[in-house]
């Protein structure tokens, strides 16, 4: 018996499954709603898919991963209207931005990853020494649950974890020395973009930036999450009484100095970033996530 060449690039059902990595299952669903016919017959009489067939497999595939339901990926497939070259084009522009963002994704989740394995756990009676008796490890929670899938949290946990206690607690003492120098500075009058404010809101974004990167405009929305939540007031208020809203003036007005603009969006997001969230006291800046072994 003789083999028609033909047949030999002709797929059964079960072999274009295997080929494709989907299961028989969808292809016979993809069959039965007109999406993917097999388009030939074996000499016996057996339905199988042709290379075409498999050509536009392969782009309902790619059109499913784009988050296309089926049958808008039907229309799309079968309107000659469509120039099927710059589609596939611009799918390939998709596929490239959503690689892109998947290894920015995996980038964070593996600093997280070696923070965790790598990282120090400050024993609840240093965290009292360092941090003070009001020191709440729920404050760390609130944060991140609220920041926890940002980058700068995974910057965060990534340089907390080379911390030790030292570490800590002269970055304490330096926050510390900051309030008491922006508390004599709104006290002595000092005008929000004047020299010597736009020195001390550097000081403070500098600070901010031993965590994670703190551009101008990073710093503008931390700025404004003192004024949104008063506990933030509580704290830089009893330094000295106005200080929460002359310290988001400075914040403001340095960062529009340097070309960042302080006004909120229109439908404004809240600051990305664990430190502006953490809790009552600006000391949370300077305090590290408590680890789990």
């Amino acid at each position: 018996m003789t083999t028609n060449p033909h047949e030999l690039d002709q797929l059964t059902v079960g072999r274009a499954a295997a080929l494709v990595g989907v299961s028989v299952k969808t292809l016979h669903h993809w069959d039965a709603i007109g999406l993917v016919r097999p388009s030939e017959r074996t000499g016996a009489g057996y339905r199988v898919y042709s290379g075409e067939d498999i050509a536009r497999v392969h782009r309902v595939l790619v059109y499913r991963e784009l988050g296309f339901p089926l049958a808008e990926i039907g229309r799309l497939l079968d309107d000659p209207a469509v120039n099927a070259r710059a589609h596939l084009r611009r799918q390939r522009a998709e596929l490239l931005e959503r690689i892109s963002r998947l290894q920015t994704m995996v980038g964070a989740v593996d600093r997280m990853m070696a923070a965790s394995r790598t990282g120090l756990r400050l024993t609840p009676q240093e965290q009292a020494e360092i941090f003070g008796d009001d020191w709440q490890p729920a404050w760390v929670d609130e944060a991140e649950e609220r920041w926890g899938e940002t980058e700068q949290w995974a910057q965060y946990a990534e340089r907390a974890a080379e911390k030790t206690p030292a570490d800590w607690q002269d970055y304490t003492a330096t926050a510390e020395a900051l309030n008491t120098d922006l508390a004599a500075a709104k006290r002595a009058g000092t005008v929000p973009g004047s020299a010597r404010a736009n020195a001390l809101a550097e000081r403070h974004r500098a600070l901010l930036a031993r965590h994670f990167d703190c551009p101008h405009t990073m710093h503008v929305c931390i700025g404004r999450t003192f004024v949104d939540d008063p506990r933030y007031a509580d704290h830089f208020d009893a330094f000295e009484p106005g200080l929460t809203r002359w310290l988001t003036e400075v914040i403001f007005a340095n960062a529009e100095a340097h070309g960042a603009d302080p006004a909120p969006p229109a439908d404004p997001a809240p600051p990305a970033g664990p430190s502006s969230q953490a809790g009552p006291s600006s000391r949370l800046r300077s305090r590290p996530a408590p680890r789990s072994e």
